[in-house]
């Protein structure tokens, strides 16, 4: 039986007690969480689940029912782009998985959801059924507020006839391959300069390969840059803080600490494993 990951993004990143129940409901099922990331500020966590094809399923639906009860987007705020009170949920498929397996448990995942909680979704990443939607920037398109002008302008949700749930909106099911969730800090409060640093950096805009980038500003006053990596061996999380080391740089902006936001591969971090226990010309570590 092949293993799949589950990385789902809920809206809510400060009621420590939704987050529980959300973790408690999905080891219900059988399925495994390795990992869940809380963040107040972009009002979002992150959980990382493991599991087979079938506990993974019910795992979703496990989630989007506390969802649905717990989370409310009408009283909602955050930095975080989102549609859904269960933003974003993913497949991923591990090992020998193929991502063909990923987008049926995703399309199986959506039709239950909308048939046991109303919730409609929209697919992306491998599992998109419109091209432009395979991009999650565009499934998320104008967050929980812009999803009944969406649907009047017929660009509506795949799975579901609303344009949204009253409370719990919508949510982008999607499958992909691993990525990594980065985030670095800037020291500067200088929000237009980490746009700017973004959209140097960020594939889309010439930047480096594998790299989707988006600016905040954080209650701190500084400026946080947020990465997904989606093609971690051709842009490594060493690779990106130099770069983006070199982009502020420019901007007289130094970086301050980064911030991993769920799990990654091992092999993400060959170079800098390999780089920090290299002897230089005289020996030293």
């Amino acid at each position: 039986m092949h293993l799949f990951e589950l990385v789902p993004n809920l809206s809510e990143g400060r009621n420590d007690e939704t987050i529980r129940h959300a973790v408690a409901a999905v080891e219900a099922t059988g399925a495994r969480v390795l990992d869940s990331s809380s963040d107040s500020a972009h009002h979002r966590s992150v959980l990382t689940i493991v599991g087979h094809a079938a506990v993974l399923v019910d795992a979703a639906l496990a989630l989007a029912r506390v969802a649905r009860e717990r989370i409310d987007l009408r009283a909602h705020s955050g930095l975080h782009p989102r549609i859904g009170a269960l933003d974003v949920l993913p497949f991923v498929p591990l090992g020998d998985a193929p991502i063909a397996e990923a987008v049926t448990l995703a399309q199986t995942a959506a039709r239950a959801i909308w048939e046991r909680e109303g919730i409609p979704s929209f697919l992306y990443g491998e599992a998109a059924l419109i091209p432009e939607r395979r991009l999650l920037a565009n499934a998320r398109r104008d967050g929980f507020e812009g999803l009944a002008a969406r649907f009047d302008r017929n660009d509506r949700p795949d799975i579901g006839d609303i344009a949204a749930h009253p409370s719990a909106g919508a949510i982008a099911v999607g499958a992909r391959e691993i990525l990594v969730a980065w985030n670095i800090e800037l020291e500067s409060e200088d929000l237009a300069a980490g746009k700017a640093i973004a959209a140097e950096l960020r594939e889309r805009g010439g930047g480096l390969p594998g790299i989707r980038a988006l600016a905040f500003r954080l209650e701190s006053g500084r400026v946080q840059l947020s990465f997904n990596i989606t093609q971690y061996r051709a842009t490594s999380p060493l690779r990106l803080r130099r770069a983006a080391a070199a982009a502020a740089a420019k901007r007289g902006i130094a970086l301050g600490k980064s911030e991993l936001i769920g799990l990654l591969p091992r092999a993400a971090l060959d170079d800098a494993v390999a780089e920090f226990f290299s002897l230089d010309e005289r020996g030293s570590v």
